[in-house]
């Protein structure tokens, strides 16, 4: 993992300097509202430390990992979406991963097709 990035909006964000619709945190990792939201309910959870994909932040940390993943569950069932969510990370320009700083999609409250892509 390195250290946050000035130039990184998502580091911006957990460090306070951007504002966000934060949901949930946790030791780990911020959750927060999407702003171009691609379903009724849609919130990125990052890792409070700088990494640039999902990958990456499972050879880095594998507790990081597992506090983003366990804080997408917090958020899902917080959120309500008992009937099912989906959760993604996006690795690479290619799968259309915009912000190199890892984020874990969690998207719900409609019904989610497959394959979604």
């Amino acid at each position: 993992m390195s250290e946050p990035s000035t130039d990184c909006l998502f580091c911006r964000i957990v460090a306070g300097d951007v504002p966000a619709d934060v949901v949930a945190e946790s030791e780990h990792a911020l959750a927060f509202r999407d702003v171009n939201p691609q379903a009724p309910t849609h919130v990125l959870v990052v890792p409070r430390q700088h990494v640039e994909n999902g990958a990456a932040l499972a050879a880095a940390s594998p507790a990081a990992l597992a506090g983003v993943v366990g804080l997408a569950g917090e958020v899902a069932e917080q959120e309500g979406l008992a009937d099912g969510y989906r959760a993604v990370f996006n690795t690479g320009v290619g799968a259309g991963q915009t912000v190199f700083h890892a984020h874990l999609h969690v998207f719900g409250g409609r019904d989610l097709t497959w394959p979604p892509g």
